[in-house]
């Protein structure tokens, strides 16, 4: 699968059920964390059709050929 992180315009391949957290570590990008645990939300991320995810808990979902991550700034975190 074909990860695109928006607005940074990196795409790099990924396997499904691969950590979101992992594959923007080997592209280069930072997303943000906190609690690693899904509860602060400071790695929350959109993807596709504007879902809202914490990208500490969750994977590439299988059956899709690309995925885009629109990445935030947040300046608390």
């Amino acid at each position: 699968m074909l990860i695109h992180f928006l607005p940074d315009n990196i795409s790099i391949e990924a396997q499904p059920g691969e950590p979101l957290l992992e594959v923007a570590r080997r592209a280069g990008v930072t997303i943000s964390t906190g609690c690693l645990m899904g509860s602060c939300h400071a790695c929350e991320v959109e993807v596709n059709d504007g879902e809202i995810i914490c990208a500490c808990i969750s994977a590439v979902p299988p059956g899709q050929t690309e995925m885009t991550i629109q990445l935030y700034v947040d300046p608390t975190w």
